[in-house]
């Protein structure tokens, strides 16, 4: 846990220069981005990463949950950059100041939350750690954004795609049983409010794939016909297909005859032993019909995650992830890579490469109570899915087996994947 001074200084420090990284390449009107639902302009996205920052550690506190004793150091900046108030279609049209005084902004900011924190107390930190896992949520959104408005990707360093070639995927089996889900009070760890608190889970005997589904495996669902055959589709799936006109993946393409995907602003082979990516929770599921299967419950995700229950924090146990390679953004997009220790249980990437979408719709554990931070899940309870695991751009730090993310199921700009479960133990 980052409850070292110095530590989370460091790691406050490199956040900000990911964050910058990011869309440190864009020039002239790569900045003017079209206006849609599941994007930001890229001037309102940084300088709300640094009005976050600056309102949780600097200007919240319990009796002034809204910052109002402290004004922020950027006139204006509640009315512009707070995602609480300032509607989504808005955010186009309003009166931003030069990018380079959100850049200042930006730099000031940081500054200042580092001299506050080197003052703080060991009882205070929670503020300092919330705003860097919000930095680092929004460091895979800003990539998202790139992706879908196929601009070129950042300029960052990647280790080499490896070359290896999954082998088949077979079914582990797990007996079930009871387990506690969530994170416990007494862990020592941070939590967002949707984690808390562990809470008993009977879980029945299941078997899941030891990967997720690769390219080649969800090809022969696109080859077979499987987008226009209704029995592999639920309602509300099919009234997407039907509305978003999807024959394939949304960055398939086929060319002679041959297949290849668009990733960023390039078109590149469909590798087929990599796990298939930016699907939503209809084409899984769509999927997994086909294939005679389904996708797993977030509990029984979390219950294989920690070892049938035993409570590891990581599928490998309790070491920290801090150099796998499908994490982090050192691989320039999802591969089927080794995890950091052996897996008791013989599941493989079940932290990095893609996001997987479960079955579960996103609901409160029992209990549930809103953080200082209210607007992260409550607004989001009973509309959105449930994914877990991380993907190749989620930060190290952030993600573990109880980390929850969550999208409306027909997101497909997501990195996102899945992995199946039988039908029957």
């Amino acid at each position: 846990m980052l409850n070292d001074i110095d530590a989370l200084a460091s790691a406050l420090r490199e956040s900000r220069e990911y964050t910058l990284s990011m869309y440190g390449h864009l020039e002239g009107e790569q900045w003017q981005v079209p206006l849609l639902e599941i994007v930001n302009p890229p001037i309102w996205e940084l300088a709300h990463i640094g009005f976050f920052q600056e309102f949780f550690c600097r200007r919240w506190r319990p009796d002034d949950p809204a910052g109002a004793r402290v004004p922020s150091r950027l006139p204006g900046a509640d009315a512009l950059f707070d995602s609480r108030t300032v509607a989504h279609d808005s955010r186009w049209t309003l009166d931003y100041p030069p990018l380079e005084a959100v850049f200042g902004y930006l730099e000031g900011t940081l500054a200042r939350t580092l001299e506050d924190l080197a003052a703080s107390r060991d009882d205070d930190r929670h503020r300092f750690r919330l705003a860097l896992y919000h930095e680092d949520m929004h460091g895979e959104a800003l990539l998202m954004t790139l992706h879908t408005l196929g601009l070129a990707p950042p300029r960052r360093a990647h280790e080499p795609l490896p070359s290896r070639a999954p082998g088949p995927a077979r079914d582990v089996r797990f007996a079930g049983g009871e387990f506690l889900q969530g994170a416990r009070r007494d862990d020592g760890e941070h939590a967002f409010d949707n984690e808390k608190w562990a809470h008993p889970v009977r879980i029945a005997p299941f078997a899941m794939a030891s990967r997720p589904v690769t390219n080649r495996e969800f090809l022969a669902f696109v080859e077979e016909g499987g987008y226009g055959r209704d029995e592999h589709w639920t309602g509300e799936g099919r009234r997407w297909r039907e509305a978003a006109g999807a024959t394939a993946p949304r960055n398939w393409v086929r060319e002679d005859g041959d297949w290849a995907m668009r990733w960023f602003d390039s078109r590149v082979p469909l590798r087929g032993e990599e796990p298939v990516v930016q699907v939503c929770r209809h084409e899984a599921e769509a999927w997994c019909r086909w294939a005679g299967r389904r996708l797993p419950t977030e509990s029984e995700w979390e219950f294989a995650a920690r070892n049938g229950g035993r409570g590891d924090r990581y599928p490998w146990g309790d070491a920290e992830p801090s150099r796998a390679l499908a994490l982090d953004y050192r691989l320039e997009r999802p591969a089927c890579v080794p995890d950091p220790a052996p897996v008791p249980g013989g599941l493989e990437m079940m932290i990095g490469g893609v996001w997987e979408w479960t079955a579960s719709d996103f609901a409160p554990y029992p209990g549930f109570e809103k953080d200082a931070y209210a607007e992260y899940s409550e607004p989001w309870f009973h509309s959105h899915a449930v994914l877990r695991g991380g993907c190749f751009a989620t930060r190290s730090r952030l993600v573990h087996g109880r980390w929850r993310n969550f999208y409306l199921p027909h997101r497909n700009d997501v990195f996102a994947g899945f992995r199946s479960c039988a039908l029957a133990a």
